[in-house]
């Protein structure tokens, strides 16, 4: 797939699905941002392969839970390339506790970092999209706002929020040809599940039908699909990509 010469932000993009879907953006020719708190430890290694390519890469230091900084970092962007054609929300966090232990603050960090975010990244972003005609946004949310899971009542509340916030919003701008979609991994490898000994992630494993966790790249594929021209007919959905854990 082609996206030489189109700008593409993502959130949470320097590390485990984040880094992934950059890396495979950047392999088809694409200037991506990625905006994160921390900058990838293969910042040079994602920089030179842009360049192979045709396109370029940049990290930009983000917390994207303060609002008017996000803002800040999009705008620049928006100046830079004059234009935002793709938007990957990716960025996340869990905070995990069964309810009635939880702390306020982890609830309020996991809604704003993991919902707030796109609502503000999103309004930025959709008045030049819409100005444009043109577009995609793609939401990355996950199974437990599918299925729940216990002990992450903040974390699946709020993939569940972003799966109804990417059909109101898809409906809200389909006429102007703007695409708005979501993909929901399940067990994939990265940081967390590496964290797993060898009894939880056998016991993990067998609930998933393919008998196996996925791979970042698996979600990014899924995402560079959905930004491309081949998913042109789609908009408002959920792609699930989980190996059958929640079928």
């Amino acid at each position: 797939m082609n996206f030489a010469g189109k700008t593409v932000v993502i959130t949470g993009g320097s590390r485990g699905i984040g880094e992934a879907i950059a890396e495979s953006f950047l392999q088809t020719g694409a200037q991506v941002h990625a905006l994160s708190r921390t900058e990838s430890t293969r910042s040079a290694e994602l920089q030179e392969k842009a360049a192979k390519a045709g396109g370029s890469y940049r990290w930009h230091a983000a917390d994207i839970t303060e609002r008017s900084a996000l803002e800040e970092v999009i705008d620049s962007i928006l100046k830079s390339e004059n234009g935002i054609d793709v938007l990957v929300n990716n960025a996340g966090i869990t905070r995990d506790g069964l309810l009635m232990r939880m702390k306020d603050e982890d609830w309020d960090a996991v809604i704003q970092t993991n919902l707030s975010s796109v609502y503000t990244a999103c309004k930025k972003v959709v008045r030049p999209m819409l100005k444009a005609r043109t577009g995609t946004i793609i939401n990355v949310s996950s199974v437990v706002g599918i299925m729940g899971n216990a002990g992450q009542t903040n974390y699946s509340a709020s993939k569940a929020g972003l799966i109804g916030f990417t059909k109101s919003l898809a409906r809200e701008v389909a006429s102007r040809g703007i695409r708005v979609n979501a993909v929901a991994p399940g067990y994939i490898d990265t940081s967390m599940t590496e964290k797993l000994n060898e009894e939880a992630r056998t016991t993990l494993t067998s609930q998933i039908p393919l008998g196996r966790t996925g791979k970042p790249e698996e979600v990014a594929s899924t995402v560079i699909f959905l930004a491309s021209d081949e998913a042109g007919y789609i908009t408002g959905q959920t792609l699930v990509v989980d190996g059958g854990l929640a079928m």
